[in-house]
């Protein structure tokens, strides 16, 4: 199984959308919590999904359990609580809210992880991505930037 990961921001449009096509992956999953920013652009929920379906041919799939909570955010980006301790409290949330039972691995299976930071390596979708990785087994993880 291979599950791919993106961001938007930092990326335009043409290039945000020719990754997805030339991922081949069949479903975008939107892993963040909001999903209706006006900060999101193109990226918004009822634009991405029109945009999935007529540029990539991909289906629009939003799960929020595998977003942070609010709290969690907001004392990382908001009161610099830094990166290692996002992770901690992220895995956490994950461990106990069981996703690896709770999401099909139909669902994943060629399907890209959507959040809105540029790069994987300070980002959730990474963090949900290897784990699903470490507790499913042969998975394979392709981050397109």
């Amino acid at each position: 199984m291979k599950i791919y990961t993106i961001g938007f921001t930092k990326k335009p449009a043409e290039k945000f959308f020719n990754l997805l096509r030339h991922s081949g992956a069949s479903t975008l999953v939107d892993v963040r919590l909001n999903n209706v920013s006006q900060l999101a652009g193109f990226a918004k929920r009822d634009d991405l999904k029109y945009f999935l379906g007529e540029l990539c041919s991909m289906a629009y799939v939003h799960r929020p359990d595998l977003a942070p909570t609010q709290s969690i955010l907001d004392d990382f980006k908001k009161q610099g609580s830094g990166w290692a301790t996002y992770e901690e409290r992220f895995l956490t949330l994950i461990r106990q809210r069981r996703i690896e039972e709770s999401v099909p691995k139909e669902l994943l299976a060629n399907a890209v992880l959507l959040c809105s930071e540029d790069k994987p390596h300070h980002c959730h979708r990474r963090l949900v991505a290897e784990y699903f990785a470490e507790r499913w087994g042969g998975v394979t993880i392709e981050h397109l930037v």
